[in-house]
Order: C-alpha cells, then sequence, then structure tokens
C-alpha cells in the first residue's frame, strides 16, 4: 500500500485499502471511502474543465457539511490551493481575504452567495463561483455542484509534497487576518503525527466539533483519513 506524501492522497489511500468503510457522516448520510476519493476526484475535474492554473487558490465559505471536506481536498487533487473561510465571517470579511490572495474560484451556497452583495465585484482575482445547490447571481460565472462534479475526469498539475496546498487565515483579533501558508508535507506529516500518538485506529469515530478553518480543526480530518477511520460532522 502507497505512503501518502500529498494532502488528497490521505483519501485516496484510504479509499484503496477499505473503499466501503464509513468516511465521512453528516446528520443522516454518510460517505464511504470510496465515494468522497470519487467525489474530490471529480471536484478536482471539474476545476481543471474551469481552467485552474497550478497552485490557484479555491476559497471554501460553507459551514461544515460534505461539500466543504470534498472542496478542500479536491482544490489540492487539481493541483490548487484551498483556503477555507470562517462560516462565521462577515461579507466584508471575506472579501479581504478573496483580495488578499487572490482567489479565483470560490465554493459557497446560494444563501451565502445572496449576503455577499456587492463584495464580488471588488474581487478582481476572482473568475467563478460553484455553488452547493440551486441558482445565484454573481459578477463572474456560476457553476452547479453536481454539474461540476460530473465534468469528464482529468488528471490534475503535477505537485510535490513541498508545494502549498493551504492557506489558513489568522482570525485577526488585533488586526488585518494574515495567510498561514502550509504545504503538503506540513498537513500530511501533522495528520500522521496526531494519529501517532493518539493511537487511532480504523475503528474509531472523530467528532468534528470544531472550525475546518483552523489547523487543530481541519486536524480532525487528516488525522481520520490517515487512519481510515469515521469523522462525524458537527455546526455548533
Amino acid at each position: 500500500m502507497p505512503e501518502s506524501t500529498l494532502l488528497n492522497e490521505l483519501v485516496a489511500v484510504a479509499a484503496e485499502r477499505t473503499p466501503d468503510a464509513p468516511a465521512l457522516t453528516y446528520g443522516t448520510a454518510t460517505l464511504s471511502y470510496g465515494q468522497l476519493d470519487a467525489a474530490v476526484r471529480g471536484f478536482a475535474s471539474g476545476l481543471m474543465q474551469l481552467g485552474l492554473a497550478r497552485g490557484e487558490r479555491v476559497a471554501i465559505y460553507l459551514e461544515k457539511r460534505f461539500e466543504t471536506v470534498v472542496a478542500s481536498f479536491g482544490a489540492p487533487a487539481a493541483g490548487g490551493v484551498f483556503v477555507p473561510l470562517n462560516p462565521l465571517l462577515k461579507p466584508e470579511q471575506v472579501g479581504f481575504i478573496l483580495r488578499d490572495c487572490d482567489v479565483r474560484v470560490l465554493v459557497t451556497s446560494p444563501e451565502r452567495l445572496a449576503q455577499l452583495g456587492e463584495v464580488l465585484t471588488q474581487c478582481p482575482s476572482l473568475q467563478h463561483v460553484v455553488l452547493t445547490s440551486g441558482a445565484g447571481a454573481a459578477p463572474v460565472p456560476v457553476h452547479d455542484w453536481a454539474a461540476l462534479l460530473a465534468a469528464p475526469a482529468r488528471a490534475g498539475h503535477r505537485v510535490i509534497d513541498t508545494d502549498m496546498t493551504a492557506i489558513l487565515y489568522t482570525s485577526g483579533s488585533t488586526g488585518r487576518p494574515k495567510g498561514v501558508v502550509l504545504s503538503h508535507r506540513n498537513m500530511v506529516a501533522g495528520g500522521k503525527s496526531v494519529a501517532s500518538y493518539l493511537d487511532n485506529r480504523a475503528s474509531d469515530t472523530l467528532l468534528a466539533a470544531l472550525p475546518l478553518s483552523f489547523d487543530a480543526g481541519f486536524s480532525q480530518l487528516t488525522t481520520a483519513f490517515h487512519s481510515g477511520a469515521r469523522v462525524v460532522l458537527l455546526n455548533y
């Protein structure tokens, strides 16, 4: 069995090992590792169809749900960089981050898109919005989640473990939020380290109570996926 060196490989390796094992639970629904891996690959292919270049940023402005996790691992699978936004951020805070790191694609819901209003017109680097469902208006093309995942399979850009995979923003409690750059190696090593000292097993269930926009919260995913365990998503 190959070792994970890239962030998205945490899901791919687990899916190869135990495709039918539960990976994610949200409410009454559960995705197996095979289903999660297929969704990650589909999202990556969709981003390639949109013309995402290597290292370009994909922002995710959602509460914890399946699409949040799929986009977080699918953007790196395409060779891009994911930027998780705290779902509690106000529109002007979202706009600041979108501009600060030149986000090209924004993944959000119709309700959140409606709240952003004129903010997106002030984000010149933004080229696409992907909505989890339904329709919405934006100053750039808007794409449906399901249609994006149905794009023909395409290989992502070639990346190595020292390449950037995420930009996590600080809370900005003492000033403007600052982007913390993380590589594939940073995030994979972190997940493996935590899984090791907590002695996580494939039979474990981890409760994702912390925001996925923070390193400790996101490591609940990497730790579980490295172990082949299940993550239960909780918004509170």
